[in-house]
């Protein structure tokens, strides 16, 4: 955590943090809303408490008991041409839902969809999680905790709309209907939204509203190209990193190559001699650490600056940690029992006809989005402006009001389009804006007053930490000769990664953080005792996509294939049998992999082998199979078949983008060099030349398809990441008669 911040001065909801799917009311709206109405033109719908002075006495009665997540206002806009933008209460970093949300919405205003755009917000709170009540992009909640609200901010601008056109026919509203962003009435007449818009602005916002029979949906459920793929796919997307202000500077900061490490000396003579450089700062950083930032007219003349920096630095009182070293405390830790998660009996093991015993490595991994980490601040004496891929527009917004000596109401914060981000983007320190505003508050003491973007390089961000944990596990298992398990011994050793942070009270219960355990034994039912061990050592850790999921899923998936092996079972039978009548979603995910893939019934070319796996996460099941080869002792994936059930497809095109990235970066795993490894407290790696992510060459044919539903949707955004790894393991598996261990793969 950050020193010294006063948790008391953020909303509520961030010092209560939520245990995962309980639900709370949104706070109240700050002392200022950051919502700017278009002039006098077009639509903000409904109406924010302050503002209610702008609106008839009725609509603020109306609108009174409402919270500020289900006012229209922040959300939609209608523009006299019939244009609707909607505002997207999350950050965009590839997930779709600059899509998916709109689509929902579109869909219970009646919109024409050729007509709507979308816009990110900021951390306004009516742009908070209307379950969570904070700002979060993060869980694949989006859709989940989103898909009632921004359906009835749909219905409820579609009524008011309605009732601007019945006051100007003189008619009853029961008369009138909608349809692709007209109201009809009868004898062929007929309304533009964008011609109602100023008038229905004086209506009250409805707080009850009927919405669509899902059968009646004409837009959720479609496969839709995503609003932001012309100008991404044509380079036309302008993202946090581009983002820019009359007369900015841009600060590269050099930070200790030892977490924690701070400034022994420094000669500064060389960077402010290099043209375009403004000014050399020392600033503190996250962790304790201190750094250098060089203030320059660019982001070359910054680098410039500093490379010619004479720094030494102080590492002697914190942590050196090496890989090597760790791995061996990790395995001693691994031979006593740490804190309890499950129980169970573990006495049939000594009498098991079977018997397995496996160790597994995971090392750290980088998160390796392909925009670096970056944040601009304009700050004046009494207010700061911040631009940012934020995942917790909230929490980093009160983070920075911190750290600039501000109140929380003075601070603004514009979420930008992030090109990627895998959890890097929302840390529970909120790193990454703090470093930017203390490098802006020391620019502005030192008389530089213009905005500052402070920029990460490509080495900056992988060796910036802040990564998956490390982790090793140790199983013993006991089963008979049916594969019915008897017994199952299970140890974790990993750092926490919610330990010592808001979201600790929730997440961390009798020692053990649940972050590290979710997938561990559901929903087999096994009789699992499970242990944890949570080291603390000097590496920043943090969520990286699909969690726990990302080591625990590859523990279950494959050990449940070696004990299918031992007894002889096909591998999709044995999990069918283990999960009975009690998981229709994960039999249904499976199956339909199964059938379209052609498991069991097509003969695959000499040397190839399937490969199962399924697993739940954030609610969702995504089973994969898989064709692999290994050639030289080089293993190949060459076909994915998946079968996804997350209930219904908001849109069925983005869901298929989500599993094909998500398994591409569960691929990359896999592969040779993806690991972060340290020696002597320094990261060893430092660009993609040294840190595998997987290639065009690597990626295998895709096949997704999605089990029909009429249930509210679940996330999407990790849950494809998890079976591919062990799906791909399973099949090299079968085709070599070895068992693989760890991440990545070791064929030795």
């Amino acid at each position: 955590m950050l020193p010294n911040i006063d948790y008391s001065e953020l909303p509520r909801a961030l010092q209560h943090m939520l245990e995962r799917g309980r639900s709370t009311a949104a706070q109240a709206l700050p002392r200022r809303s950051f919502l700017k109405m278009a002039g006098g033109f077009g639509l903000a719908v409904g109406v924010f408490p302050h503002l209610a002075g702008a609106q008839s006495s009725g609509a603020s009665a109306a609108t009174s008991n409402l919270k500020p997540t289900e006012q229209p206002s922040a959300f939609v806009h209608i523009a006299p041409n019939g244009e609707v933008t909607v505002t997207i209460n999350r950050l965009e970093f590839g997930q779709g839902v600059h899509t998916a949300l709109p689509m929902i919405l579109a869909e219970e205003l009646d919109a024409d969809w050729s007509l709507v755009r979308s816009q990110l917000g900021t951390n306004d709170m009516a742009y908070a999680d209307p379950l969570f009540g904070i700002h979060l992009t993060g869980g694949s909640h989006t859709i989940k905790n989103s898909f009632t609200q921004y359906r009835e901010l749909g219905a409820r601008v579609r009524a008011m709309l309605l009732g601007a056109a019945a006051e100007r026919w003189n008619v009853d509203v029961s008369t009138l209907r909608t349809e692709a962003g007209m109201v009809l009435g009868t004898g062929g007449r007929k309304l533009g939204y964008g011609e109602l818009a100023e008038a229905a602005v004086a209506f009250p916002v409805p707080q009850t509203i009927a919405l669509k029979d899902p059968k009646d949906f004409r837009i959720i459920g479609q496969p839709t190209q995503r609003l932001d793929a012309k100008a991404k796919s044509s380079g036309q997307q302008a993202f946090g990193i581009d983002f820019k202000l009359p007369g900015q500077l841009t600060a590269v900061v050099a930070r200790p190559p030892v977490f924690g490490g701070k400034i022994a000396s420094l000669d500064e003579s060389a960077a402010r001699a290099i043209k375009g450089v403004k000014a050399v700062l020392r600033v503190p950083l996250d962790g304790g650490a201190e750094g250098v930032a060089v203030i320059a007219d660019g982001y070359w003349q910054a680098t410039r600056g500093r490379d010619a920096l004479t720094l030494e630095w102080n590492t002697s009182a914190v942590e050196k940690v090496d890989s090597e070293r760790q791995l061996a405390q990790y395995r001693e830790l691994a031979t006593s029992p740490g804190p309890l998660k499950f129980d169970a009996d573990v006495a049939p093991l000594a009498t098991a006809p079977q018997q397995l015993e496996a160790e597994f490595i995971f090392p750290y991994l980088a998160h390796a989005a392909m925009e670096p980490l970056n944040c601009t601040v304009s700050l004046t004496v009494e207010s700061a402006e911040i631009w940012v891929g934020s995942q917790c527009a909230g929490l980093d917004a009160g983070a920075a009001a911190n750290a600039l000596g501000l109140k929380p109401e003075q601070v603004k914060l514009n979420v930008q389009m992030a090109g990627g981000g895998f959890g890097r983007r929302f840390s529970s320190t909120s790193d990454t804006v703090v470093e930017a505003c203390q490098v802006a508050k020391a620019a502005r003491a030192a008389g530089l007053t213009a905005p500052i973007r402070t920029l990460w390089s490509r080495e900056d961000d992988i060796r910036g930490g802040y990564y998956r944990p490390m982790h090793l596990h140790h199983a013993r298992i006991g089963f008979d000769e049916s594969g019915k398990v008897l017994a199952w011994d299970h140890v974790i050793v990993g750092q926490s990664i919610t330990t010592g942070t808001v979201f600790g009270e929730f997440q961390v219960k009798d020692g053990v953080d649940s972050t590290a355990t979710e997938g561990m034994r559901e929903p087999y039912g096994l009789p699992m005792r499970l242990t944890v061990h949570h080291p603390k050592i000097n590496v920043p850790v943090l969520w990286w996509r699909s969690v726990g999921s990302t080591h625990t899923a590859f523990v279950m998936e494959t050990l449940l294939d070696d004990i299918a092996r031992a007894t002889n079972q096909d591998p999709v039978a044995y999990r069918m049998q283990l999960f009975g009548d009690n998981h229709p979603r994960h039999r249904d995910a499976l199956q339909l992999a199964v059938d379209k893939s052609g498991y069991g019934k097509t003969v695959l070319p000499e040397g190839r082998g399937w490969g199962v796996a399924v697993h739940e996460s954030f609610d969702s099941v995504v089973a994969y199979v898989v064709e692999a080869s290994v050639t030289d002792g080089q293993p190949k994936l060459h076909r994915v078949t998946s079968g996804v059930h997350c209930n219904l497809a908001v849109n069925p095109r983005t869901i298929e983008a989500q599993v094909q990235g998500a398994a591409v970066m569960g691929l990359s795993m896999c592969l040779a060099g993806s690991a972060i490894t340290l020696k002597d407290g320094v990261v060893e790696q430092s660009n993609f030349s040294d840190y595998t992510v997987a290639r065009i060459t690597d990626v295998p044919a895709f096949d997704v398809h999605i089990v029909p539903s009429a249930d509210a949707p679940t996330g999407m955004g990790e849950p494809g990441l998890p079976p591919l790894a062990p799906a791909f393991a399973n099949a090299v598996a079968r085709l070599t008669g070895k068992s693989l261990r760890q991440l990545p793969f070791d064929l030795a």
